[in-house]
């Protein structure tokens, strides 16, 4: 990830003012997960906007919990390229993507704000394809991202924003030591539905 002198964040530590950019994450791990397939999880490249450009116009077809429905996003290779090269162009923020056999089963993106005052927190999203539900991605793709956020020395605080009916992923969150901060009422309508969510927050 390159470091524009917009984005340098200076976080001073006793004497000491550090930059530190995760490089391992660039590069990616692997591992095997509940069903012997190997996944790999690693940041986005320019080269996946078409694989994600595909993945991202299937995905809300398959859960009601997304901030968007099907069919209310664009998502070309040449947006997602444009994406993808914006988020490598900052330090504080990052996008990951697990990949099966070359092909993104899970997607992890987290933004932080670009002005000093708030450089050091952001918010992330993660999406799993339904085929792959089940196999604990989306602990994987959380693991690495807190770990990059540690590393990088810059992120102080991991927000996410969730229904209060997604159950399984309230848990996970809980499980990574996230706590709940608030509610936002009436934060969906879905069908002329209203839904609430919780504002929950990670401390590094």
């Amino acid at each position: 990830m390159k470091i524009t002198s917009l984005q340098k964040a200076e976080i001073y530590e006793g004497d000491n003012w550090e930059y530190n950019i995760v490089k391992n994450v660039k590069r990616g791990h692997s591992m095997i997960i509940k069903d012997g397939r190997e996944i790999l999880i690693r940041e986005a490249e320019i080269t996946d906007a078409f694989k994600l450009s595909e993945y991202m116009m299937e995905i809300p077809k398959e859960s009601d919990f997304l901030t968007f429905g099907e069919n209310e996003i664009k998502a070309t290779p040449e947006i997602e390229e444009k994406i993808i090269s914006s988020m490598q162009d900052k330090n504080n923020s990052i996008m990951l993507l697990a990949l099966i056999d070359g092909k993104i089963a899970g997607n992890c993106t987290f933004r932080a704000g670009e002005r000093i005052r708030i450089i050091h927190t952001g918010e992330f999203g993660i999406t799993v394809r339904k085929e792959y539900w089940g196999l604990g991605i989306g602990t994987y793709l959380l693991e690495t991202l807190i770990y990059w956020a540690k590393e990088t020395k810059i992120i102080r605080k991991i927000n996410l924003r969730v229904r209060t009916d997604n159950y399984k992923a309230i848990k996970l969150y809980e499980k990574f030591g996230f706590e709940k901060e608030g509610i936002i009422r009436r934060d969906f309508l879905i069908e002329g539905k209203f839904y609430d969510s919780i504002l929950m927050g990670l401390l590094l």
